[in-house]
């Protein structure tokens, strides 16, 4: 069986045929089986954590670039990514800020990129730093204030 195809195209078919290899008594492939299903969750994981990383960064590039056209959906943006990756390292806690800090560059480049398109125009942004990403609050002025 391969168990890396498998494990790529469906995890639950993969669970399936770890539990009847384990019921016939291939423990050796089940556990080849459960050792492929753990490489393709991490790496489904760790995409999730990429796409999040590039959505946070994207509205903070357009929170600084476009000032005028800050909103609510931007802010409520911003707070669900941060969420989301906070939700992924807690049930995946090998994703850690290490982890994040190897995408930061590629997940910056393809941020910057989506938002320039979304903005129709140039982010004169050369780096985003970990405490404008997951530490600054992002909220609207007549809402609370400017933004920290």
């Amino acid at each position: 069986m391969n168990w890396q195809t498998l494990a790529s195209d469906s995890p639950y078919r993969t669970a399936v045929a770890i539990q009847e290899a384990l019921q016939t008594g291939r423990v050796t492939e089940a556990t080849m089986g459960i050792q492929e299903l753990i490489e393709a969750l991490s790496k489904s994981e760790r995409r999730a954590l990429k796409s999040q990383l590039v959505r946070l960064m994207l509205h903070i590039i357009k929170w600084r670039t476009q000032p005028e056209r800050r909103s609510l959906s931007w802010v409520t943006s911003i707070a669900d990514a941060r969420d989301e990756i906070a939700d992924i390292r807690e049930e995946t806690p090998s994703l850690n800020e290490r982890v994040i800090r190897d995408l930061w560059g590629k997940a910056f480049i393809m941020a910057k990129r989506n938002a320039e398109a979304e903005m129709g125009r140039v982010a004169d942004i050369k780096q985003l730093t970990w405490e404008e990403v997951f530490d600054s609050a992002y909220q609207l002025e007549s809402a609370a204030g400017p933004h920290a």
